[in-house]
């Protein structure tokens, strides 16, 4: 059995760290509160422009455009959200493995890395890092997202990568986060009816076909940015909800952990502490009986 000292100095240590997790999960707490109403707020808009677009697609079907045909490179991009900091349980590792797990491969991927943590990970796995915006992720805003559209759109046009994807995590609630990953370009129509776009469209027959002004390829040109942009900062304001959500939670558990393992040691030392007093008294009455 330990002795009562090294006992005593564990508990000391497990009660230091419990006092850290717990001052985490409240900053975790108070950051939630933030950013879940900030992805709340674009959530809205980033629904309406996406069935926007898949309104517009399925009525224009004819349209021949660049950004709705996969590019000639074999290369393809990946926009990945994660993490400045660790100790958010599995939300890092999670997002990872949508691309390491993935169907992709390595030598066929640039990435460009919104979060240190993924960085960090896939740059030890050989993944090419194409660009590292881990500033972004601690206050993201609409020009951020903004200018890494720009870019992405730049090489795609120039032919420099054929795809483009985005890996975050969608945030549901508080306790539930899921690994996303969305594919921005070429820009493809979900099969699904219009009905549920529109479900003022009681017949099949009442669909119009879509009337462009300017014409179809300049309108789509100033649209699909657009598109992409909002989906990016979607992801991006979902993921710091999710991110602070995940690390509520592990904060949580370990103050839950630190609390039971204190409890254990508390008894532990106590019985030490029993089985102590009870040799001493052992000894003193056998002295007593020795001297007498």
């Amino acid at each position: 059995m330990a002795s009562m000292r090294d006992i005593k100095r564990r508990k000391g240590s497990i009660q230091s760290t419990q006092q850290i997790t717990k001052a985490m999960k409240l900053v975790s707490t108070v950051k939630l509160q933030r950013a879940k109403a900030r992805a709340e707020q674009s959530r809205y808009y980033f629904n309406c422009m996406f069935e926007t677009m898949q309104s517009i697609l399925s009525k224009a079907k004819t349209v021949n455009h660049p950004y709705l045909r996969a590019g000639n490179s074999d290369k393809k991009a990946i926009i990945l959200i994660t993490s400045n900091r660790g100790l958010a349980g599995g939300y890092n590792s999670n997002v990872i493995k949508l691309i390491t797990k993935g169907e992709f491969r390595k030598e066929d991927l640039e990435i460009y890395a919104i979060g240190k943590k993924g960085k960090d990970t896939l740059q030890r796995y050989g993944y090419e890092i194409k660009a590292d915006g881990s500033d972004i992720v601690e206050e993201p805003v609409y020009q951020d997202a903004q200018e890494i559209s720009r870019r992405l759109l730049e090489s795609y046009t120039n032919g420099e990568i054929g795809e483009i994807y985005l890996a975050y995590t969608s945030f549901k609630n508080t306790v539930s986060h899921e690994p996303t990953l969305l594919k921005l370009l070429p820009v493809e129509m979900e099969d699904q009816d219009m009905e549920e776009l529109d479900p003022q469209l009681e017949n099949k027959e009442a669909r119009a076909l879509m009337n462009f002004e300017p014409a179809d390829e300049e309108a789509l040109t100033m649209l699909i940015p657009k598109y992409i942009t909002s989906l990016i900062y979607g992801g991006l304001v979902e993921s710091v909800a999710s991110e602070n959500g995940a690390r509520m939670q592990a904060m949580d558990s370990a103050t839950s952990n630190a609390e039971d393992m204190i409890s254990d040691l508390t008894l532990l030392y106590n019985r030490a502490r029993q089985g102590s007093i009870t040799q001493e008294l052992t000894e003193i009455i056998a002295g007593a009986e020795a001297i007498s």
